[in-house]
């Protein structure tokens, strides 16, 4: 039985079972770099990422501190940031280089952003002179821009050459990338004017001029432009790579689909994480760096939850006389406030994906504007319904439905407006929009029900 063989009925699912990780322990303190060698080797880089990232800290430091163990520039780049930092303090400097020396520009410059300022230049002046260019030159743009995703190695030709001068260069040439689908066709400043595929190279007569087989049409990314929005032209266009240009409209990288869906992956994880106030949290975090991530968040729901306390305190004297009242709150509360979670995870995806826009927000408003009517008096009937069944009172029927669709209402209107007018603030809706959603929600509905409570029952 072979060792890819033995390693599958280790795992479950794609994830590997404990089992094998206490094997692979077991092979750390012994240390037996033949099998943990073999065993990382004859596995996907990011299956061997996996394994070292459900390693104890302790297992993981003795790990890289191995003597005749190499960890492989390609399971480096798999391991999720807060593990790269922790292997960082082990590897030296001259490890950290070599790393850095076997990867494409991309990969190397995502390394890099995780040092801190005075290892990132020393490992620099360690890097041959091109590759200490490219990365310097990587780390001048803003870091979400197109320029810090791209890779600088692509495969560039002049429209002159035919088919068969560019298949002898595209053998020949050592410092293109190890994949690419697209040849960039520049002319004589360097500028694109076209692109073919790898595959109609290969079919074409070996006479035949590039330009002649060129698509003229093609997307080209400006080095500055946001990454997010390097995602949505890929989705847009249904793009496996695109070139990138400087300011002079020059050739000077190119972004592929793998760098763009990891984007689209890490903005996603980013904004469910924003939503819920934990920030970057990873789940290797110390207890510490979680606590501290979560603290901000919870000391501001804190002081919107005093806020809701205080509207209700106002009204301490009809619910002291008439106890229903604090029963029922809870329920106009919570209805509201999951409503307008709810048309704020559809707003902040429609805000990311670039469907909702000054154009069609007017349209949008007045359908949500509806929909909280609609939704109101559906489950005003309801709790209506409910409480005259419980309590046996008409005028707290009335009073809970009335404030149910007034809180349905607002939940869909504020659920909307609320994130919209972050974003035109230059604020990030995905981190600051569900606390003012909810506290909003929350002092409408008391207000709205204790104040007609206080005016049906004592006005």
């Amino acid at each position: 039985m072979s060792l890819t063989k033995e390693i599958k009925d280790k795992k479950v699912n794609f994830e590997f079972n404990k089992d094998f990780i206490n094997l692979f322990s077991k092979k750390i303190k012994e240390n037996d770099t033949n099998f943990l060698n073999r065993t990382l080797k004859e596995l996907h880089p990011s299956d061997s990422a996996d394994i070292i990232e459900n390693l104890i800290p302790e297992n993981r430091s003795k790990l890289i501190e191995l003597e005749g163990f190499s960890l492989e520039p390609e399971i480096f780049i798999e391991l999720n940031e807060s593990i790269q930092t922790e292997i960082f303090i082990t590897l030296s400097i001259e490890s950290i280089a070599n790393i850095l020396r076997h990867l494409e520009s991309d990969n190397a410059l995502k390394i890099l952003e995780n040092l801190d300022e005075k290892k990132k230049n020393i490992v620099l002046d360690k890097l041959p002179p091109k590759n200490r260019f490219l990365l310097e030159e990587g780390l001048s743009y803003p870091e979400d821009s197109a320029a810090r995703i791209m890779q600088r190695e692509f495969a560039a030709i002049p429209s002159n050459w035919s088919v068969g001068q560019t298949i002898d260069y595209l053998r020949e040439h050592k410092d293109l990338p190890q994949d690419f689908l697209e040849i960039f066709i520049v002319d004589s400043n360097f500028k694109p004017i076209g692109t073919v595929s790898s595959s109609k190279v290969l079919r074409a007569p070996r006479e035949t001029k590039m330009d002649l087989i060129m698509n003229e049409t093609q997307v080209l990314i400006p080095v500055n432009m946001d990454k997010e929005e390097v995602g949505h032209i890929f989705e847009n266009y249904n793009l496996f790579s695109a070139g990138v240009v400087d300011k002079n409209n020059k050739l000077v990288g190119m972004i592929t689909g793998d760098d763009v869906f990891t984007v689209l992956k890490e903005e996603a994880q980013e904004d469910v994480l924003r939503l819920a106030g934990v920030g970057d949290e990873e789940i290797t975090d110390t207890i510490f760096q979680k606590t501290k991530r979560r603290f901000s968040w919870l000391l501001l729901n804190l002081f919107t939850a005093l806020l809701a306390t205080w509207v209700i305190s106002k009204f301490g004297a009809s619910i002291e006389q008439m106890v229903a009242l604090a029963f029922l709150m809870p329920i106009v509360a919570s209805m509201g406030g999951n409503a307008g979670m709810q048309t704020l995870a559809i707003t902040i995806r429609a805000l990311a994906t670039k469907e909702l826009s000054s154009g069609n927000l007017g349209k949008i408003v007045s359908k949500e504007f509806f929909i909280g009517i609609l939704n109101g008096i559906i489950f005003a009937i309801i709790t209506g319904t409910i409480v005259q069944i419980w309590f046996k009172e008409i005028n707290l029927s009335f009073l809970i439905a009335v404030s149910m669709v007034l809180n349905m209402i607002v939940a869909g209107l504020f659920g909307i407006l609320v994130p919209v007018a972050l974003k035109k603030i230059n604020i990030d809706p995905a981190i600051a929009s569900s606390v003012f959603v909810t506290t909003i929600t929350d002092v409408i509905g008391f207000l709205s029900f204790l104040g007609l409570g206080s005016y049906f029952f004592y006005g």
